[in-house]
This record gives structure tokens, sequence and C-alpha cells, in this order.
């Protein structure tokens, strides 16, 4: 599927000194993106904001879904972020780039209301009543939850913020307006919606399945990927809801593979055996799983960001199944990609795009080895991923592969010793002995 780049952080405007400029600087910085080998980017929120108590806001509290940095309210006209036209230019640039482009879309709930009003279902007085400049969805209570259109809401609310009830048509069809304006003016390709456990899956299904004109004046029909932040059941069972009978299944982020990975990457003698889970994403539905290691909520807090060896992770999820993606922190500012070198996530990233093909297969896994193949699948040949959890030797085992007499040459390593392994080759039966640094990987693949 590629390898999709996630184009922020959190407070990254002003981190970057950035304020109102940030797509004007993702623009400048796509040479760099495309060269890396990167297919997709998913943006920031690009809706109006609440902006409350004067300060910018991240876009997680939408306030005008259809103000994108073009009307003066909230505090300024364009958004953190920038202005519409920006947006717009980068979003063209990236398309001329081979690029695809992501929209990060929070139709759950709303914030910064202009007045407060009881909703007479419940007798609670809420900020529901919105009149936003652009003139288009103007709501009041019978907008959200509790409404007469669903009294009883069977989702879990988000940060106290007014829950919008897609049930009513009005909101129903301001959202699909919003998701058409999205792909068809804007020029997005695809969404990933916020915080899906509070709504329900239909919706999304309803977005992924529409047929929106693109200006080639060809059907499109999106990707979508949801953000259900809880364990392999939960989410399976939202996958099975959104893609019942639909045509273009949505997605969603592996979160349980994360933690294993964080486990990998920050727990001391973590046994590697635990990379076998059966309670992923990657494994139940991998043509479903976008899979990652942090994003701009994993890194908000210091204890649930992954801190050491984060390679290793990057390692996996760029041999293994699923869609990729790579965070912006760990490319951009931390030094992660280490271009022109094999020790990096441009190294991996070339791995994933030009060799990681076809099923995967386990040929070792013990406490502080793992070693995995991809079989091949059309222009990519395949590879063998080896981890080694040990920090003081160079590890490694015999193992049978898929070749035979086979040359193979490494491709990707890092680790605590970042010597080049050796070339292998297989025997006539495809055995072969490999090998990885402590704290280490190997990416080999046919010569």
């Amino acid at each position: 599927m590629g390898v999709l780049l996630q184009a922020f952080y959190w407070n990254c405007p002003s981190a970057e000194n950035q304020q109102g400029t940030w797509w004007t600087y993702l623009q400048s910085k796509l040479p760099t993106i495309q060269t890396a080998g990167f297919t997709a980017m998913w943006l920031p929120p690009a809706s109006k904001a609440a902006n409350l108590f004067g300060a910018p806001s991240m876009g997680y509290d939408p306030y005008d879904y259809f103000d994108l940095g073009e009307f003066n309210q909230r505090g300024s006209v364009g958004t953190w972020f920038g202005v519409k036209a920006d947006l717009i230019a980068l979003i063209a640039a990236a398309h001329a780039a081979s690029l695809q482009v992501y929209a990060d879309i929070v139709i759950n709930h709303n914030n910064g209301g202009d007045a407060s009003e009881v909703n007479p279902i419940d007798g609670q007085t809420r900020w529901t009543i919105f009149d936003p400049v652009s003139g288009k969805f103007p709501r009041d209570w019978r907008c959200f939850h509790p409404s007469t259109f669903q009294v009883v809401d069977e989702y879990p609310p988000f940060g106290g913020m007014p829950q919008l009830c897609h049930q009513n048509p009005l909101v129903y069809s301001a959202m699909m307006d919003y998701a058409q304006r999205m792909i068809e003016e804007i020029g997005y390709d695809g969404f990933r919606f916020d915080y899906v456990k509070g709504f329900g899956p239909w919706m999304i299904k309803a977005i992924s399945e529409r047929r929106f004109v693109k200006p080639s004046n060809t059907y499109y029909k999106p990707f979508c990927v949801g953000e259900y932040w809880d364990g392999e059941v939960s989410i399976d069972q939202w996958l099975d809801l959104a893609n019942s009978y639909n045509d273009n299944p949505v997605s969603a982020f592996d979160f349980p593979l994360r933690y294993h990975l964080k486990d990998l990457c920050d727990t001391p003698g973590y046994d590697l055996r635990g990379l076998l889970a059966q309670d992923t994403v990657m494994t139940t539905e991998p043509d479903c799983a976008v899979t990652f290691v942090d994003n701009h909520d994993t890194t908000q807090n210091a204890g649930d960001a992954v801190i050491h060896d984060k390679l290793l992770a990057y390692a996996f999820i760029l041999t293994h199944p699923g869609y990729p993606c790579v965070f912006w922190l760990d490319y951009f500012n931390y030094g992660l990609s280490r271009s022109g070198t094999p020790n990096g996530l441009d190294a991996l990233i070339a791995a994933h795009e030009h060799y990681a093909g076809g099923a995967s297969s386990n040929l070792w896994a013990d406490q502080n080895l793992y070693i995995m193949q991809r079989g091949g699948y059309q222009s990519q040949p395949g590879l063998i991923l080896v981890l080694n959890n040990r920090g003081d030797i160079w590890n490694g085992a015999t193992v049978q592969t898929q070749w035979h007499n086979q040359h193979l040459t490494p491709i990707a390593w890092d680790g605590y010793d970042q010597s080049r392994p050796e070339d292998k080759y297989t025997g006539a039966d495809g055995t072969i002995d490999l090998y990885a640094a402590p704290r280490g990987f190997v990416v080999y693949a046919p010569a």
C-alpha cells in the first residue's frame, strides 16, 4: 500500500516556529518526503476550531467545518496551520510529487458554541448554539445528543464536548457535504477519522462508499482509517460493522501492535515471542491494519511514548504486512531518517517499497531472537528480517528459507554495532545462518 507519513505532531506549529504557516512549511518539505519514498501524507484537522481562551488549537475541537482558513472568526482568518489557499497549494504540490493526502476529520463532537441553551429532553444546559460565519451548518440542541432522533446515545462522549447526533438528517447531510468538499474542492484523497468509538460505524461506511468526483471527472472512493484506541477484539468488531457489505473497506490503526512494539523497545528483557501475539489487527485483519510506532497522542505523555531503540519497532512495521505510518518527529526531528545510510528510516522505507511483498512467515522466535520472511509478490521479491534483543552479542540461528542456492544481501541494518552484516548464501535445501547486531536488526533481500 505504500508508506504513510503523519505530517504533524502536537503543537507542531509553535514548536517549529510555523504558527499559521504549517501548510507552506510542509510544501517546502515535499522534495525530501518524495525522495524518501513516502506515498501519502496525513495532515492535521484543517477546519476552524474553537480556539477557546484566545489560544490556537490543533483542530480536534471543531467549530466551523466549512472554514478552512478563509473567514475571520474565532480570533483569526487562518487556522494554526494556515489559510485555505495555502492548504490547496500544498495538496496540489503533493499530488505533483505523486503523494496522496489524507484529511484528519473530527465528526464526533464540536466545541466553542456561540451560546448555551437548555436541551428539553434532559433539562441540561450545553453550549450547542453555533452560528458560523461560513453560513454552513448552523446548529442547535437538536443536532446533538440527546436528540429527538436518538434520545439515548450508546457511544461514549469525548472531553465533555457536545456530541453530534448523526441520525439527524441535517447533521448527516452536513457531514456528507463536508466530506464531499474535502475530496472534490480541496483535493484530499482520504480521511483519518478521529475518535470513532464515539459514533456509529455506519457514518464512516456511508462516507467510504460514496462515489466522489475528482477534477478529472473520474469517480473516486477515498481511503479511510479510523482511530479506535482499544484492544484487538473491540477494533475487529468495529471493523466488522464498518465493512459489512462495504465495497470500499475502511482500515484501523493497530494500537495493540503498537503496545507490543513499545515493550520491544522500552521493556528490558522483553520476550520476542510476544511479537507473534494474535491480538493485533495485523494478524487478524492485515489488509485493514495501519501500523505505527508513535503519533501525536502517544507522545503527549512521556510515559506513553516509545523512548529507546525505536528503529527496532520501525524495522518491524516496515517489513511486515499492514500499511505502515511513520511519525513526523521520528523522521525529521529525532534524526531517524539517516538519509544516505543503511541504518535508518530511509533504508527501511526502501526495503518496504521494493521488497516487502507477499505473505509473512515466522522462521525463528525465542526470547532474544526473531526471524521473519516475506514470501514476495509480483515486483517485490520478498525479504527476511532478523531482530536481536540481546545487548551484548551478535545473535542468530540457522533457519529454513524459501530460497535455494540464493545470494542474500543486507539492505538495512542497525544496532549497538553498526558494522555491515555479511552477505549470505542459502544452501540447496534453503537453510542459512543469519545474525543481527546487539539490540539490532538486519533486513536481507535477494541479491
